[in-house]
């Protein structure tokens, strides 16, 4: 089965749905026939080099896959990662679209109206705000960035939210929570024209506030240009797509962006975590202040975690703020829990929410899928999967285990092909420094040979004799079970939650947690299986 691109809000929404939206506390469903809009109304903020045909032309929809191309379409041919839309226009035509939007000149193209624009990208943004009549601004926004923790902390951010505000919104990782419905993510931060489609259908389900991952690739690709966030969350960065950014500097200016303007809007309040280097950096760029606060241990942070005490389950500590303290607990351990923990409630506590409901809902909080999730078969020995696929959030998983394991911990972990490989001899060291043993497995290898990758990890081996290299990974868990001991700890990392494994344009299921419990039940029934 081959990995397509896909414009997800043509798949999700009614195809003839009006774009309208049903203001707070409207409910019900849109007009089943659209109204339709006129190219020259749904054109503010767009840079126009030359046009071509008439701009009262009505409009339907938006759309940037042309196999999604219906009549009154307005296409967008730009670049993709596996092919170039400009080479379908004439296929979005004959297809019934109203107009095309592109980077090159009009060329011979009868009976469609063309714009050319300077950044078909910015110019998608832009239209498709206009479009959906900016649904973002009708909702209180919560963006959630850095390179560790944006799904931990995105749906904390929403659990405790929905405390106060009921039906809150969710797109990132795992999936988009359209209040009325879930359906499977297809990217963290999907593209800007999906991203309204889905602010509109949360509005529509009577949500008041949405929660969403904004990656660095979304910002630099300019998903979430112009988009108003009322609070955005910096997190904390590592490194990691350094086959994207050039450099770890140029990684950091990019997610700058979403608290400097650089997105074409300012957030209202920006959430930095004074714990991490390049926190500590932004926030002293961004002038801490009204529109800036800080979270985490640091004895300057706004949001404070003071008397902190970590057990094998979770966390206790008493929260500072600038109004009160108050006394919390919670069952998600490790330290970078807690620093999730934080950046959550601090969101929570300014958009208005009681701190005394919200410690009751943390309390209950068991986790997100994928996230140092506990398998249980009733073994007697702990088994985790978790989606750490860095150096820093590896470390920091395995401090964790290593702290609450009496035994040994057993890592089966890989890097993703046609990624970043600089991280690569980064994530084998620190697997050779917190686990006792490891294999070394396929973890999504796309396009790449599993040898390259291997090869680029085998510069991070310091103890041979303590690694194993092993291509199948259901092979390397099975090895992991049958050296596992009554008081060890194995840990499955990299995929967490995804159900999954690419290999070229291939994709085929795997889902680390479900293998791990079907190798468990057979070495219970087989002992030596």
């Amino acid at each position: 089965m081959r990995l397509p691109e896909i414009q997800i809000s043509t798949l999700i929404e009614n195809r003839f749905w009006s774009p309208t939206v049903v203001p707070f506390g409207g409910g019900g469903t849109p007009p089943s026939q659209p109204a339709g809009q006129r190219i020259k109304d749904i054109l503010a903020g767009v840079d126009v080099l030359v046009h071509k045909g008439p701009l009262d032309q009505e409009v339907r929809s938006i759309i940037t896959d042309s196999r999604r191309v219906i009549p009154g379409s307005l296409f967008f041919a730009r670049k993709g990662l596996r092919t170039d839309g400009r080479l379908f226009v004439e296929e979005a035509i004959d297809r019934g679209a109203a107009g095309i939007v592109s980077e090159d000149a009009p060329g011979m193209h009868s009976g469609v109206v063309f714009l050319q624009v300077k950044s078909v990208p910015r110019a998608l943004a832009a239209i498709a705000g206009n479009f959906y009549q900016w649904p973002d601004r009708r909702l209180r926004t919560v963006g959630i960035s850095g390179t560790n923790g944006k799904t931990t902390v995105s749906w904390l951010a929403r659990e405790l939210l929905a405390a106060e505000d009921g039906k809150t919104g969710l797109i990132g990782t795992i999936h988009y929570d359209l209040g009325g419905r879930t359906v499977p993510s297809y990217k963290t931060t999907p593209e800007s024209v999906d991203t309204f489609s889905l602010f509109r259908q949360m509005i529509n389900a009577d949500c008041k506030s949405a929660v969403m991952e904004v990656s660095s690739h979304g910002i630099d690709q300019c998903r979430v240009q112009g988009m108003s966030f009322d609070l955005a969350v910096f997190l904390n960065l590592t490194q990691d797509h350094l086959d994207y950014h050039a450099s770890m500097e140029e990684y950091y200016q990019v997610k700058r962006r979403l608290f400097d303007g650089g997105i074409g809007t300012t957030p209202k309040l920006s959430i930095i975590n004074l714990d991490d280097h390049y926190g500590r950096r932004l926030a002293g760029e961004l002038a801490e202040g009204p529109g800036c606060i800080t979270f985490g241990t640091h004895p300057e942070a706004s949001y404070r975690a003071e008397d902190v005490k970590f057990s094998r389950t979770g966390v206790s500590f008493r929260l500072v703020t600038p109004k009160e303290e108050i006394a919390l607990e919670a069952n998600l351990a490790g330290r970078f829990n807690l620093s999730n923990i934080l950046a959550a409630l601090a969101v929570a506590a300014e958009s208005g929410c009681d701190l005394k409901k919200v410690a009751a809902v943390l309390k209950k909080f068991e986790g997100v899928p994928g996230r140092l999730e506990r398998v249980e078969t009733g073994q007697p020995y702990e088994v985790f999967v978790d989606y750490a696929h860095t150096d820093d959030a590896l470390r920091s998983t395995l401090e964790v285990l290593r702290e609450i394991t009496p035994g040994k911990v057993h890592l089966v972990f890989g890097c993703g092909g046609d990624r970043d490989r600089g991280k690569r001899p980064l994530m084998m060291h620190v697997g050779q420094t917190f686990a006792d043993f490891c294999w070394v497995t396929a973890d999504n290898p796309r396009s790449e040979s599993l040898d390259q990758i291997f090869d680029d990890m085998q510069k991070g081996v310091s103890k041979p004799d303590q690694v194993e290299f092993v291509e199948d990974r259901r092979r390397a868990i099975s090895l992991a079970l049958d050296a596992v001991g009554p008081d060890d700890t194995v840990l499955i990392a990299g995929k967490g939650h995804e159900a999954f494994m690419e290999f070229g344009d291939t994709i085929v299921p795997f889902d680390d947690r479900q293998v791990a419990r079907e190798l468990i039940k057979v070495k219970e029934l087989k002992p030596g299986a």
